[in-house]
C-alpha cells in the first residue's frame, strides 16, 4: 500500500493591485463650472448691490452721521432726518407678521405631510405653491378692502380687555373704529397672510424628507402618530422649521405694497401697535422716491442699505443656528 505525501502547496500568482481612478466626465466637470458660477455670481451681485446702496447712501450719511439711525423725523429741506421711527415700524409689521404667520404655517405643513389623505395632498400641495406665486398686489387688494374691516373688531377687542394686562394694547379712544385702522396690527396681519404660504411650503417639504426607516421604526416600538411626529419628524425638520420662519421674516421685513396699500405713514415711535398710525423702511421709500431727489434720495437709499444689512445679519445668524441643527442630528426614537 503505498503513501500519498503532499507536496507544498502551489504558488497562488501575484496579480497587481487594481487601482481605480475616478475621472470626471465632461457633463460633470460643466455641472460643477456652472454651479461654481452660479454660487460666485449670487455673491457678486449682492456685493454689488450693497456697494451702490453705500455709494448712493454716503452723501446723507456723512451729512447725518449716527443721528441718520436714532432721528425718527424725515425733514430733508431742513436738513433733518433719520430712520429710526421706520425701523421701528419695520421690526412691529415683521414680528405680527411672524406671530400670525409660524403657527399657521407650523400645522399646515404637518397637515399635509403627516395627515392629509392622499387623495388630496397633491391638491393641497399645488394650492400652497401656486399662494405662493401670487403677487403681493393681490394680497395688498384683498387686505385693504376685505380684511382690514373684519381686523377693526379684533383690534378692538383686544384693546378693550387686554389692555389692562398688557398697556401696550391700549388705544387713546378704544371706543371709536377709526382709532384702529392703518395699524401695525392690521399690515402684520396681512403681511402674515403674504409670507404664510412660503413658510408652509418650505417646512412641508423637510417635513415629508423624514426618514421613512425612523418613522416606521417608531410606530413599531409603539408610537402614536403624533409620538412619531414629536420624536422623528420635528427633529429631523428643525433646521427647515427654522429656515422658512428666517425666509418669512425676510420676506416680511422687506413687503413694500401690503403695507404701503394699509398703514397710515407716521414718524414717530409708536408703542401701541393697535393704533392708527406706523411706517416701515420699505414702504417709505415707495411712498417718497418719486418725489425725492439730491440729499433726500441719498437718504432713500441710505434707508435701503440698512434694511439690506438688517436683513442679511438675521439671515446670517439663520444660516449659524440651522448649521448647528442640521435636519436628523438630533433625531430619537
Amino acid at each position: 500500500m503505498s503513501t500519498l505525501t503532499e507536496g507544498p502547496p502551489a504558488p497562488v500568482p501575484v496579480r497587481d493591485r487594481r487601482v481605480i481612478k475616478s475621472r470626471p466626465t465632461t457633463s460633470d466637470r460643466t455641472f460643477v463650472a456652472a454651479a461654481r458660477s452660479a454660487a460666485v455670481s449670487t455673491l457678486v451681485i449682492m456685493g454689488l448691490i450693497g456697494v451702490f446702496l453705500a455709494i448712493g447712501a454716503w452723501p446723507a450719511i456723512k451729512q447725518q452721521g449716527f443721528s441718520f439711525v436714532t432721528e425718527s423725523q424725515w425733514l430733508p429741506e431742513a436738513g433733518t432726518f433719520g430712520i429710526s421711527s421706520l425701523l421701528w415700524g419695520t421690526i412691529l409689521v415683521g414680528l405680527f407678521a411672524l406671530i400670525v404667520a409660524v403657527p399657521v404655517s407650523f400645522g399646515a405643513a404637518l397637515f399635509i405631510s403627516e395627515y392629509a389623505p392622499r387623495s388630496i395632498k397633491k391638491a393641497l400641495v399645488t394650492i400652497v405653491d401656486l399662494m405662493a406665486a401670487v403677487p403681493a398686489v393681490i394680497y395688498a387688494i384683498w387686505a385693504l378692502f376685505f380684511l382690514q374691516e373684519r381686523l377693526l373688531s379684533v383690534a378692538q377687542w383686544l384693546s378693550v380687555h387686554l389692555s389692562g394686562l398688557l398697556p401696550f394694547l391700549s388705544v387713546e379712544v378704544p371706543d371709536s373704529p377709526s382709532s384702529y385702522t392703518s395699524s401695525a396690527f392690521i399690515a402684520g396681519v396681512a403681511v402674515g397672510f403674504v409670507v404664510m404660504p412660503t413658510m408652509t411650503s418650505v417646512m412641508r417639504e423637510v417635513f415629508s424628507q423624514a426618514p421613512t426607516g425612523e418613522r416606521e421604526g417608531a410606530i413599531a416600538l409603539g408610537a402614536t402618530r403624533w409620538g412619531m411626529i414629536r420624536s422623528v419628524v420635528i427633529p429631523f425638520g428643525r433646521a427647515g422649521i427654522i429656515g422658512g420662519i428666517m425666509l418669512g421674516l425676510g420676506r416680511a421685513l422687506g413687503e413694500t405694497i401690503v403695507v404701503f396699500a394699509i398703514i397710515s405713514p407716521m414718524f414717530e415711535f409708536t408703542t401701541h401697535p393697535l393704533e392708527s398710525g406706523t411706517n416701515t423702511i420699505a414702504a417709505h421709500i415707495a411712498i417718497r422716491y418719486s418725489e425725492s431727489s439730491g440729499v433726500a434720495l441719498s437718504g432713500l437709499l441710505g434707508a435701503g442699505l440698512i434694511l439690506f444689512l438688517f436683513t442679511l445679519v438675521i439671515n446670517t445668524f439663520a444660516g449659524v443656528v440651522v448649521s448647528r441643527s442640521r435636519s436628523g442630528a438630533a433625531t430619537e426614537i
